[in-house]
């Protein structure tokens, strides 16, 4: 028992660290916009526009929560969850700030 009091505050302090870790390299939606890594489609989803493994996990998490938000509009409203993400695409695109990448007519990544 006593061999077990010593480690447990080892063990929560190396716990802690984990966490903390884990939250200095989270990577926020906006960081990887404006580093070039995500950028607004025309389908009202966030894409990849360099591959990089926490971007993803942003636009994952971000389309995933998107996606939820477009079904319970849509529903509401009786129309097509495509339609709303459409018109989320285009007010997103509007809304990017100057020099993050958006999908243009073509599908090709440009810079605004």
């Amino acid at each position: 028992m006593k061999s077990l009091l010593k480690i447990k505050p080892r063990l929560l302090m190396l716990l802690s660290l984990c966490v903390l870790s884990l939250n200095a390299f989270a990577m926020t939606l906006q960081e990887a916009k404006s580093q070039g890594y995500l950028g607004e489609q025309l389908n009202g989803y966030l894409g990849l526009v360099q591959n990089n493994p926490e971007a993803k996990a942003v636009m994952d998490d971000v389309n995933t929560k998107r996606r939820a938000h477009y079904e319970t509009i849509a529903k509401k409203n009786n129309i097509s969850a495509s339609d709303v993400a459409k018109l989320a695409g285009e007010k997103a695109i509007a809304a990017t700030d100057k020099g993050n990448f958006v999908q243009n007519a073509q599908g090709k990544w440009v810079k605004k």
